[in-house]
């Protein structure tokens, strides 16, 4: 795994779950400088879009709760003030579709393209809030049906996380912190820019300043240590909170793992957020994630059960290894465990 981090990366996190054990393996400092701190499991990375299997569990926790429905159209659920995308066929986006990459929006909002070019290579949603998000969608057409296509979609699990922000009456971050990760344990994971003991991401060697992401929080501002991964994993495998097994995070860790259908020209299928692929006789629940200065990937398999989260203070490489590295050590983790 480390390995697969190079030649950039000062800092890997490795967390595995396999059977009854587990285990959190740090290597590296958290920065190039010469008093960079060791990687230690309380070292935060950024996840990039691993935050949209959180703001997948924040729905279905609401859900379960009543709040609202994965059924409800879109336009239900906008702030008072806001204005519909225009749907070119009778059924409307619904929920559901934000979160299973259905909802017929585009990768990114009309307009964040332009602005963000000058800033590509290190912060490009930095400059785009919640009132340049409330404008793309009054001028968003979806031609196709919504729920008939799959289009992996940073705009529309973005505006999820909006959506389900004005349902919970909090901002993003903190109505997760409220819902999902107090509730879970989850003790350094965050939305925070600059949280204490973050590591220092690079691309090709370059430090970078903190992912930013104002007005799509939910499609990938969370960050977190390698301690709370494996707590976060674990709780897809053992159903959540001990004290409270008939409350609403039970339900909604079981809800997200409901696969919903299947990903074109491909048997993987896909959940809430969560893909799902069968390997041999085993299922494995995976999701990967990338910003500017940063690789995440985390997965788990209920049959193991194991758990891998695997996180890189470096930019994603063009052929994908550690993320292929995480997952092959999912696949294995998962047959021997």
């Amino acid at each position: 795994m480390v390995r697969a981090a190079q030649p950039y990366a000062t800092a890997v996190t490795v967390a595995l779950a396999h059977g009854d054990e587990a285990d959190v393996r740090c290597f590296g400092r958290t920065g190039r400088a010469p008093a960079a701190a060791p990687c230690t499991p309380e070292t935060v990375f950024e996840l990039g879009s691993v935050s949209k299997t959180f703001t997948a569990l924040l729905l279905a926790e609401m859900a379960t709760r009543g709040e609202l429905a994965l059924d409800d159209p879109l336009d239900a659920r906008l702030p008072r003030d806001w204005r519909a995308a225009k749907v070119r066929s009778a059924e409307p986006i619904r929920l559901l579709h934000l979160a299973t990459h259905t909802s017929g929006l585009p990768g990114l909002p009309p307009g964040l393209l332009a602005k963000a070019v000058p800033a590509w290579f290190s912060n490009p949603y930095a400059t785009y809030d919640d009132q340049q998000l409330r404008e793309a969608l009054a001028r968003t057409t979806v031609r196709s049906e919504p729920g008939s296509r799959y289009g992996y979609s940073n705009y529309g699990v973005g505006l999820l996380g909006r959506l389900l922000a004005e349902a919970g009456g909090l901002p993003y971050g903190d109505l997760l912190t409220e819902r999902v990760c107090g509730p879970l344990g989850l003790r350094s994971t965050t939305c925070a820019p600059d949280p204490p003991g973050r590591a220092t991401g690079y691309r090709r060697g370059r430090a970078l300043p903190p992912w930013q992401i104002p007005g799509l929080p939910g499609a990938g501002a969370v960050r977190a240590d390698g301690a709370d991964l494996l707590r976060y994993l674990r709780a897809h495998l053992d159903g959540g909170p001990a004290a409270d097994p008939g409350g609403p995070l039970p339900a909604a860790l079981r809800d997200v793992q409901r696969l919903r259908l299947r990903l074109p020209h491909s048997t993987d299928r896909i959940g809430l957020a969560w893909l799902h692929r069968r390997s041999g006789d085993r299922d494995l629940y995976f999701h990967s994630g990338g910003t500017r200065g940063f690789t995440a990937f985390v997965g788990f398999s209920r049959e193991g059960p194991a758990a891998v989260a695997a996180v890189a203070n470096t930019a994603p490489a063009l052929d994908g290894r550690f993320v292929q590295a995480g997952y092959e050590a999912l696949r294995v983790a998962s047959r021997t465990a």
